[in-house]
């Protein structure tokens, strides 16, 4: 596993030392440019479906729920090749996870960096 895995809004300032950048949105955020972004990748298909997006709507009170589901979405084939790349970055780089959303601890960042990590993982 990399030496260390953090997440953070796409629009932050990119501190030196972030490692490889990854943006883990479907869509691309609202307003920013892509040289502006200082993306090493940007990993749509990782993302929550657009279904459960839509479902979740950045409640925090389903975020429990979406955990589970969007846990469940990265062993499907939509999925997997995606979430396999992004174990293998983990796995030799720093990395930076990147969301548009607000409420990064409630976003697949969040998850994604957890269940890299290990942490707290229900496969």
């Amino acid at each position: 596993m990399a030496v260390h895995i953090t997440y953070r809004r796409v629009y932050e300032e990119t501190p030196p030392g972030d490692g490889k950048r990854v943006l883990v949105d479907r869509v691309w955020p609202r307003g920013m440019r892509k040289q502006d972004a200082h993306l090493d990748e940007w990993l749509r298909d990782v993302a929550p479906s657009s279904e459960l997006r839509r479902w979740y709507g950045h409640e925090p009170s389903r975020f429990a729920e979406f955990r589970r589901r969007y846990l469940a979405e990265l062993r499907d084939a939509g999925h997997r090749e995606a979430a396999r790349h992004l174990r293998d970055l983990a796995a030799h780089d720093d990395l930076t996870l990147l969301t548009a959303t607000k409420d990064v601890d409630h976003s697949q960042a969040a998850v994604l960096a957890e269940w890299l990590t290990g942490r707290g993982r229900s496969e």
